[in-house]
């Protein structure tokens, strides 16, 4: 065991090419699917979270369904829609990066837009009629509430990454763990286990929780700003 993370260290510490590239497509993929589901997820989860509205209930009922839908599933159902015969055929994404991107984005967006409508929903009424009153346009008074809900809306988009990073199945389903082209760190960590290779199993291990401990730190600094 310890030998194994002297030497899991050492890959890390000198830069080894194959380590280093599983990481640089792990951050890019679960960065560009939080990116895609903020920009979706906290615009509408905001407006949302602002109304009251015919099927709230439902609403919520789907999101809160999402947040702990299956992602073995999520990736199953991804695979039918960009396999040969599916309605996304023509893409030719199967077995792609953009492939693991959609994945996770449909990991990732509940969270944030669940998360973030609850948050802003948490705020008083009253700061927006406040506001309202005081002559703030529409978009003023949503950029005021959400910077008031930036606990949650944080809390949301650190979820999301968290789900999305760390996903195994949906990922492996449609990217097909293809050595420098879709293999991310999780199904790295599972192929070098299996072979054995468990130096390389724990460099991408401490390499995984280092960028989810980063992650963290910045979540921290953006709820205290």
């Amino acid at each position: 065991m310890l030998a194994s993370l002297a030497e899991a260290l050492e890959l890390i510490l000198r830069g080894d090419s194959a380590v280093w590239e599983i990481v640089r497509l792990t951050v890019f993929v679960s960065g560009t699917a939080l990116a895609i589901a903020a920009l979706i997820g906290i615009p509408s989860g905001a407006w949302f979270g602002l109304r009251s509205f015919r099927g709230e209930g439902c609403l919520n009922s789907l999101v809160y369904t999402g947040m702990g839908f299956p992602p073995v599933v999520i990736g199953l159902l991804v695979f039918l829609l960009l396999s040969r015969q599916g309605p996304l055929a023509q893409l030719d994404w199967l077995f792609t990066p953009q492939a693991m991107i959609l994945a996770q984005i449909i990991l990732a967006l509940p969270l944030v837009f669940g998360v973030t409508m609850s948050s802003v929903h948490a705020v008083p009424a009253s700061l927006g009629v406040q506001l309202r009153s005081l002559g703030a346009t529409e978009w003023q008074v949503v950029r005021t509430i959400l910077i008031e809900a930036r606990y949650g809306v944080v809390v949301g988009l650190v979820a999301g990454f968290g789900a999305a990073v760390s996903e195994v199945g949906a990922v492996m389903l449609v990217g097909g763990n293809i050595e420098s082209k879709t293999r991310v760190m999780t199904t790295a960590i599972v192929l070098e286990t299996r072979q054995g290779s468990f130096d390389v199993a724990l460099a991408l291990g401490i390499m995984l929780m280092s960028v989810a401990f980063l992650a963290n730190v910045i979540a921290v600094r953006l709820q205290s700003d």
